[in-house]
């Protein structure tokens, strides 16, 4: 049977070659045009240590405000596997397996590029840690995001090295016996290899891909349980017709109120009569306030995209033009502001559904309160909105910038860091807490068009309620409501919201 291969190369990666990549299973490989430059960069390295008595950062001296301390040839490969356990201070939660798959694809993809110095067996034992989904033990809290994520890749490479702990098989166990159980020998570091693994910004950089990639579904499922709830309140079209959106022509504003007048194009429910004037802001200003996301959304894809195709270690050696130069590419201040703005879009997504669905049980516009036949005896959805509220309120608190802050480290060398990694766990919260708060309003709006019947909504909607009402059916007592909610998440998680978007 043929596996199927990506080859890394240096031909531009993208989100959804990541996405791709990590839906289909596919194992790694390395290009041959990828193997040639890192054998070229190691080899130039070699050459450049050899009789020679000049400095250079992290490769024959110390680290941070160490850096210039000079270390004999002969200790080189005790200074780097020193790095990578002194360095290994992770605390809090392990990470999720998935994230770390994340992490090895784009560390690899960040080595290939032949300016790191790293040896090919290093990246060859990294791939097949890919490929054998050997995934070593990694922690949420450690990096300060500025001298690469130091503390999180350091646990990633302890597994190189036979040390730390690794996912096998669906167990935690030591790397030690896994390389025992693999027939893999620990690698031993060569100079500079160390310092090429730690320095980087896999770590925030994972973060912050995961949550762009989520980004984008999450956004159409926002769209999808608007119009689910426009029909479900009794709103007008009105505000998003198009001479309206072209008088303040924001590109996403625009596409989301085209995208809104497609999915509820031959709803009877909004070609009805309507008694109410203007809608509240929660239904009329959708384009506004989800356009403003979307286009957050779109400028934090570029970030991302651009730091996957990117070398972030320190120092970079450049073989052609005869130099080894010590610069910040580790600084991570980009994906910083990045997922902090990222964080801050998602959570208004998660603001303004929580909005609509109070609205929903209000008992307006002919609906019952609470969207209960029989309110009083029955509390139907009045606490599935306390439980909205709540998770709305831990957005606001995890949108309070990471970015802003900075704390010296390293006895003042390093001065400014950029707390991208916890901007990117934060924004990893927020993400999930979204998914949340659209399946609590997908079960309210999906409530509320049980009583606008018999009239039937557009063909797109009435497709996602009856797919959705064989995960969650209709309420019509009071039940136990948790169980709902999560299987309202899981329907999001493992649907498709383009397959109920008119092409």
């Amino acid at each position: 049977m043929k596996t199927d291969f990506h080859h890394i190369s240096k031909a531009y990666l993208s989100i959804a070659d990541v996405k791709g990549i990590l839906q289909s299973k596919k194992k790694l490989s390395l290009s041959e045009s990828a193997k040639a430059s890192i054998i070229k960069c190691r080899k130039y390295l070699d050459g450049k240590l050899e009789g020679n008595n000049n400095l250079f950062y992290g490769i024959n001296t110390g680290f941070g405000s160490l850096c210039n301390v000079r270390i004999d040839e002969s200790e080189i490969e005790i200074l780097q596997s020193n790095l990578v356990r002194s360095h290994a201070c992770g605390m809090g939660e392990a990470i999720p397996k998935e994230l770390i798959r994340i992490i090895i694809l784009l560390k690899i993809q960040s080595l290939s590029y032949g300016y790191s110095g790293v040896s090919l067996e290093l990246v060859n034992r990294l791939i097949d840690f890919y490929n054998q989904d050997v995934l070593p033990v990694i922690y949420e809290q450690g990096s300060l995001g500025a001298s690469g994520d130091l503390s999180p890749l350091a646990h990633l490479s302890l597994a190189l090295i036979g040390e730390g702990e690794v996912y096998f098989q669906n167990k935690k166990t030591k790397s030690e016996t896994v390389h025992k159980k693999l027939g893999w020998k620990p690698l031993r570091l060569k100079s500079k290899e160390g310092l090429a693994l730690l320095n980087g910004t896999q770590f925030s950089l994972a973060y912050a891909l995961w949550c762009s990639m989520h980004s984008d579904r999450l956004s159409k499922f926002s769209d999808l349980i608007t119009c689910m709830s426009l029909d479900a309140f009794d709103c007008r079209i009105q505000p998003f017709d198009l001479r309206i959106h072209t008088n303040r022509p924001h590109n996403w504003q625009i596409q989301t109120a085209v995208r809104i007048q497609k999915i509820l194009e031959g709803s009877q429910i909004m070609a009805q009569e309507k008694t109410s004037v203007q809608d509240p802001y929660a239904f009329r200003c959708v384009p506004q306030v989800h356009g403003a996301s979307k286009s957050t959304i779109d400028y934090v894809r570029g970030i991302v995209e651009t730091e996957m195709n990117s070398i972030t270690d320190n120092p970079n050696i450049f073989p052609d033009s005869d130099a080894i130069i010590s610069g910040g590419n580790f600084h991570a201040q980009p994906l910083a502001l990045a997922s902090d703005f990222l964080a801050i879009a998602l959570s208004e997504l998660g603001s303004i559904s929580e909005r609509r669905l109070y609205q929903l049980i209000g008992g307006q516009r002919g609906l019952p309160t609470f969207l209960t036949e029989d309110a009083g005896l029955n509390s139907g959805f009045m606490i599935p909105q306390y439980s909205a509220a709540s998770i709305v309120s831990q957005n606001k608190q995890l949108c309070t910038p990471a970015s802003v802050d900075s704390i010296v480290s390293c006895n003042g060398q390093e001065d400014h860091v950029s707390m991208a990694a916890n901007a990117g766990t934060k924004c990893y919260k927020v993400v999930n807490n979204l998914e949340s708060l659209l399946a609590i309003e997908l079960m309210a709006a999906a409530q509320g068009l049980e009583f606008r019947r018999p009239l039937k909504s557009s063909v797109s909607i009435e497709k996602l309620f009856n797919d959705y009402r064989r995960f969650v059916p209709k309420l019509k007592e009071d039940r136990i409501m948790y169980k709902d909610m999560h299987q309202s998440v899981e329907f999001l998680k493992n649907t498709d919201p383009s397959d109920y978007l008119p092409k």
